[in-house]
């Protein structure tokens, strides 16, 4: 319901804050006093057009919040959700409108579009008024208010739920449709691709595996030419060429030649020591070239192995790029293709059993609607009774109302079932019943709105009603019957009604009265929410005019005690 309402610089109102409760609140005070001005404020913060002319003279901007305490089952939550705007206990719309006309809107201190803020408003308040948009006037909502007035809420929910699950059955049913119409129009590609990916056979990560396969075998190739270079400078290139082998050799003999051939004692050669070094360097050198030799044995040489990887490795990635799609992926696309060209082979069974199960969800989506709509049928004759026993005390005695159930065409056919509801209304003998807003004249539109509302508030999910002078060009009896109602609805939800009437304002549970003051230089509206004595005294006011008598505010306390004619 709305908790608050804070109203700065709009028009003629300066500053106003109120707290509004439960029940019926009703506003009154003199024509001109700026009771309009609050619906107009109250509509700006739930999204209503924005206008320079609402901003206070010699003011910058003007800004209304509004602050709502919904249940926490109110759908409203679910569009909060949706946009990140949830807050904790309270919903807060607020609309600021600068003097140029442009306004921002915000909600729950998020700043948002005006249409989202619009879409918010309507779901937490209506206003029912001679001069606006009323919702109970709009085709598109009667058949909700009728199945909440008298429709058992599993036809409705099963009717949803075979919906649902006939719509999947014809999704996939199109679906495979048109699967197999374009793996008909690509056939001949797909078999070639198919057969062409399936001779390459690609492997789950088998590029990585062939990248590093051949940075080995290319490493182990480079270890290779390394050690057979060193080797080739070990031994000789031909035969003409001498190797350090036989160069060592041939030095070691020329030192040996140094020591005397002939003497009658040995005697130390001077070139010993280098004799001995040349040959430790030429067993090191055989060593070395035997060490060579062996890792020239030993290493992983396959020069048609790693043309091999590298083949494999080149094709995988022209395929890859072929089919635009990573070298990882090629399996994946194989076996989708794969499943392509299969469908077209099982493709006649698969739609033949989709067709099936398409036809057993339309027969049971239509024996759904079909006991829905004859709940519906049912439930518009107990609807329109129970609005007809709410006419005659509103001077609406010679209007008919109906609730007309008609069968919808297929393509018409949705979640909410096969009928198309529709609220009419006759409100002359005679005259052939048409639609609420173009039949009846305001102020019977808004009694009319108002008997039906007695009867659909319980179904309601707007917790706040407005109800914007319903009691226009009526009295005594009929306005009593007029209070009393307002009274009933006001027992299901929030109810605020802006009334010149005593036997409306008599009624409420809360009472607010609006006044203009003017001082030299400015004129500004107020609003108190009124205590007994002073409600006594506006009461009275309102039945006597300028001069309030003591048989007035007699009549006053009648009123305020309830008495008031019966119901019919």
């Amino acid at each position: 319901m709305l908790t608050a309402l804070s109203i700065r610089d709009v028009v003629l109102i300066e500053r106003l804050d109120l707290a509004f409760g439960h029940g019926l609140t009703v506003l009154t005070g003199e024509t001109g006093a700026g009771k309009s001005i609050l619906l107009d404020s109250l509509g700006l913060a739930l999204g209503a057009r924005a206008e320079a002319g609402l901003v206070r003279a010699n003011a910058e901007q003007a800004s209304v919040t509004a602050c709502f305490a919904p249940p926490d089952t109110h759908p409203v939550s679910t569009v909060l959700d949706e946009h990140g705007l949830a807050g904790e206990d309270e919903i807060v719309l607020r609309r600021i409108v600068s003097r140029d006309g442009r306004s921002r809107a915000f909600v729950n201190d998020h700043p948002v579009g005006v249409g989202l803020l619009r879409r918010i408003g309507t779901m937490l308040v209506e206003v029912q008024g001679q001069h606006e948009q009323m919702t109970l006037a709009d085709p598109a909502g009667h058949a909700a208010l009728l199945d909440a007035f008298g429709v058992p809420p599993p036809l409705r929910a099963a009717v949803t739920r075979s919906w649902l699950v006939w719509r999947d059955a014809i999704a996939r049913l199109e679906q495979a449709r048109s699967a197999i119409a374009a793996a008909e129009r690509d056939q001949e590609w797909l078999r070639h691709a198919v057969d062409e990916l399936a001779t390459l056979a690609p492997r789950i990560d088998e590029e990585e595996t062939l990248a590093h396969e051949r940075q080995r075998l290319q490493q182990s190739e480079r270890r290779a030419e390394a050690i057979a270079a060193a080797l080739g400078e070990l031994t000789p290139r031909d035969r003409r060429t001498a190797g350090p082998a036989a160069s060592l050799r041939a030095a070691s003999r020329a030192l040996q030649r140094l020591a005397p051939a002939t003497q009658p004692e040995p005697v130390e050669n001077p070139a010993d020591p280098a004799i001995a070094a040349l040959e430790r360097a030429e067993e090191a050198l055989a060593e070395a070239e035997t060490l060579l030799t062996r890792l020239i044995a030993d290493a992983d040489i396959d020069p048609r192995r790693l043309e091999q990887s590298e083949e494999r490795l080149f094709a995988l990635r022209a395929a890859a790029r072929k089919h635009g799609v990573a070298v990882a992926d090629l399996p994946a696309l194989l076996d989708t293709l794969t499943a392509r060209l299969a469908a077209l082979e099982t493709g006649a069974a698969e739609i033949a059993a989709l067709q099936q199960a398409a036809g057993q969800g339309r027969e049971h989506y239509a024996a759904a609607a079909a006991a829905l709509s004859a709940a519906r049928n049912g439930a518009s004759g107990k609807l329109r009774q129970a609005v007809a026993r709410e006419l005659p005390p509103l001077r609406l005695d010679k209007a008919r109302f109906l609730a007309e159930v008609s069968d919808l065409p297929e393509t018409g056919w949705g979640a909410g079932g096969i009928d198309q509801v529709r609220f009419l209304i006759a409100t002359n003998p005679g005259q052939s019943p048409g639609p609420l807003a173009r039949v009846a004249s305001g102020g019977e539109l808004s009694r009319l709105m108002l008997a039906m509302k007695v009867v659909l508030s319980a179904g309601s999910t707007v917790p706040t009603l407005v109800f914007d002078e319903v009691d226009a060009g009526i009295g005594g009896a009929t306005a009593a019957a007029v209070g009393d109602r307002l009274a009933r609805v006001a027992e299901a939800v929030q109810v605020l009604v802006v009334t010149h009437s005593p036997q409306v304002a008599a009624r409420g549970t809360a009472h607010l009265r609006v006044a203009k003051a003017a001082s030299r230089d400015r004129t500004a509206t107020t609003v108190d929410d009124l205590p007994p004595a002073a409600r006594r005294e506006e009461i009275a006011r309102m039945l006597a005019g300028e001069t309030i008598s003591d048989a007035a505010r007699a009549a006053a306390d009648d009123l305020l005690r309830g008495q008031k004619p019966l119901l019919v």
